[in-house]
């Protein structure tokens, strides 16, 4: 009887794994990174400034700023548009205007680049090195979970959108 309901579980969805791993909402994932990298920072590095140049810092205010509006823009649009911004929910607009007719996924592109600015204002090398384990965490666990509720929601109008405009760039 339980194999049975753990095979009619994951039929029906993702599974219980995935639900877990959704729990912490998206912008929280960047923080606790980034976090977890300053803590390496100062593991390995220290408290000692960085010898960077101050270019790097000038670039990374850019970056912040660029991607704190990317990520706001695309999240006001689904405010406006009275669409969940909550992974894993489903929406009740599909939107494909603004910048999601570039990207499919502007809040989290918008949200890694100003994790970039932010290592670059603070001129810290060890978050950056945890960002690919968080955009890998979107692409194989978050996105994939969005992406089939969408599918389920906006059947063959989401796959054409899909096959218009990238999942990143």
């Amino acid at each position: 009887m339980a194999a049975a309901s753990m095979i009619q579980y994951r039929d029906n969805g993702p599974g219980r794994i995935f639900r877990y791993l959704m729990v912490l909402p998206v912008p929280w994932v960047f923080v606790l990174a980034y976090l977890v990298g300053v803590g390496l920072e100062f593991i390995f590095f220290g408290r000692g400034t960085s010898a960077a140049p101050k270019l790097v810092g000038v670039a990374g205010i850019l970056l912040f700023l660029v991607g704190a509006a990317l990520a706001a823009w695309a999240w006001l649009i689904f405010h406006r548009a009275r669409t969940t911004r909550v992974p894993g929910e489903a929406s009740t607009t599909l939107v494909t205007f603004g910048p999601y007719h570039a990207t499919r996924n502007p809040m989290y592109v918008g949200l890694a680049i100003a994790y970039l600015g932010e290592a670059g204002i603070l001129k810290q090398v060890a978050p950056v090195a945890l960002l690919p384990l968080v955009i890998g965490y979107l692409n194989w666990i978050v996105i994939p979970i969005e992406e089939a509720r969408l599918q389920q929601v906006f059947g063959n109008k989401y796959q054409q959108y899909r096959s218009k405009v990238r999942r990143w760039f």
